[in-house]
C-alpha cells in the first residue's frame, strides 16, 4: 500500500525484465530453528514504519504465539541508498516491543514493496540485490541458507511432527514482477479523479488495472517450478503467507487479481498437486478483512488480510470476495490451531489492545480437493 502520493503510484514501475534462472529447491522446505516444535497459536501482521512506535507488540505478545509471520513492509525504506535502508532496520531492532519478540518468539519473515525498496516496485528495482543481503542479514539467515542462492527470497518451512505438519510458504511477489498496469482515468491524474467519483458517491479503487498479458506475472518460472514442489509436499495444514491480498476482487490495488494467468495458475497448482487444507493470510492494505472465494477453485479459498501494525487506509476499497466487515485501525493476525477429533483453525484479526475484531472458524475437513 503506498507510502508515496497518488501521483506517484499512478506512474508505475517502467519496464521490467525478469531475473536469470534461480537454483531450484531441492528440498520441500527449508529449516528453521522451530521446525520441531507443534504449533497451535502463529501471529502475524504488517506494515510498520520503524520510525512510529509500535504498541501493538505488547497485544502480540500476550496472545502467545508459538510463532510469528512478518508478511511485509516490515520497515519502510523507499530508497536506493544502501545506509537508509540499513537505518531503517536499525530503527526497527531498537523498537522495545520488537526487541521482545524477537528474544522469545521465532520469527519468519518476507518482504513487500517498502522493504524491497520502492513503493509498488517490482522486478526491475535496481537495488534488489542489496535489498536482499539487507533482509537476508537482518532477519539472520546463515551464509549456507537457500534464500541466498534464489531469484528472490521466497522460502517454505515445516513445522512439527506428522499428524501436526504445519507448512508454512512464503512466496516473493516482487524480484520476478512485470510491470503494473493502470487504469483509464480520462486524462486526469489520479487524485482529482478519485475526487470526482467521492463526489459522486462513488466507490474508489485504486489506479491499477488487470494485467492483459498472458506473459505477465507475479513470480517468474523459477519460482512456480518452486511453488509447485512445496504444494506436492505432504502436510496437515497450508498456510500461503502472501505480502499481497489473493483474492480480493478489484479493489485497484496491488494484487494477484492483477496478474490473471498467475491467479489462476496458484488455483490450479492447489488442485494438481491435491494441496488439501491451505489458506491465506495476506497484508499491504493498511485495513483488515477477511475473503472468501468458491468458485472454480479446488475447495473454497480463504484470505486472512492483516494490516498494519502502524499503518491505517482512511477509505475502504471494493471487494465482491469480502466476508463481512473491514476493520480500519492498527491490527495483527491471529491462528489457533484445534489439533483435536475435528481439526480446524480460527483467525482472528485483534486490535492493538488485543481484542478480536473480525473472527473466523474454518474446518479443515471443508479444505479438501473435490474430485
Amino acid at each position: 500500500m503506498s507510502g508515496f502520493s497518488r501521483r506517484e503510484l499512478v506512474a508505475g514501475v517502467g519496464a521490467a525484465s525478469l531475473a536469470g534462472a534461480a537454483i531450484a529447491a531441492t528440498s520441500t522446505g527449508d529449516p528453521h530453528k522451530a521446525s520441531g516444535k507443534v504449533l497451535t497459536r502463529i501471529a502475524y501482521g504488517s506494515c510498520a514504519k520503524s520510525d512510529k512506535k509500535q504498541p501493538i507488540w505488547d497485544a502480540v505478545l500476550a496472545s502467545k504465539p508459538d510463532l510469528f509471520i512478518f508478511l511485509g513492509d516490515n520497515i519502510y525504506a523507499d530508497t536506493r541508498d544502501p545506509a537508509v535502508m540499513a537505518k531503517k532496520y536499525a530503527e526497527l531492532a531498537a523498537q522495545p516491543g520488537f526487541k521482545k519478540l524477537r528474544k522469545s518468539v521465532p520469527i519468519a519473515a518476507i518482504w513487500d514493496d517498502h522493504d524491497y525498496g520502492e513503493n509498488d516496485a517490482g522486478g526491475d528495482y535496481p537495488m534488489k540485490e542489496e535489498s536482499k543481503r539487507q533482509f537476508l542479514e537482518f532477519w539472520g539467515e546463515s551464509a549456507t541458507s537457500p534464500r541466498r542462492a534464489r531469484d528472490g527470497i521466497y522460502s517454505s518451512y515445516m513445522f512439527g511432527p506428522k499428524g501436526q505438519r504445519v507448512q508454512l510458504i512464503l512466496p516473493d511477489l516482487r524480484w520476478n514482477r512485470t510491470p503494473l498496469t493502470t487504469i483509464e482515468l480520462g486524462g486526469k491524474d489520479y487524485e482529482a479523479w478519485a475526487k470526482e467519483r467521492h463526489a459522486a458517491g462513488k466507490s474508489i479503487p485504486g489506479p491499477y488495472a488487470r494485467q492483459p498479458e498472458d506473459a505477465a506475472t507475479m513470480i517468474g518460472e523459477p519460482q512456480w517450478t518452486w511453488l509447485e514442489e512445496q504444494l506436492a509436499a505432504p502436510a496437515d495444514f497450508r498456510i500461503f503467507g502472501s505480502s499481497l491480498q489473493v483474492l480480493a476482487d478489484f479493489a485497484g490495488w496491488e494484487g494477484w487479481v492483477n496478474y490473471a494467468r498467475d491467479h489462476q495458475r496458484l488455483f490450479q497448482a492447489i488442485r494438481e498437486k491435491k494441496a488439501n487444507n491451505l489458506i491465506c493470510i495476506s497484508g499491504d492494505t493498511h485495513y483488515g478483512e477477511v475473503s472468501k472465494l468458491d468458485f472454480n477453485t479446488p475447495y473454497p479459498i480463504w484470505d486472512f488480510t492483516s494490516s498494519g501494525l502502524t499503518e491505517v487506509w482512511p477509505v475502504t476499497p471494493p471487494n465482491s470476495r469480502r466476508v463481512g466487515e473491514v476493520y480500519r485501525a492498527q491490527n495483527f493476525g491471529l491462528l489457533t490451531m484445534d489439533w483435536g477429533a475435528r481439526r480446524s483453525v480460527t483467525v482472528e484479526v485483534r486490535s492493538v489492545d488485543g481484542k478480536p475484531q473480525l473472527s473466523q472458524q474454518v474446518f479443515l475437513d471443508s479444505l479438501q480437493v473435490r474430485t
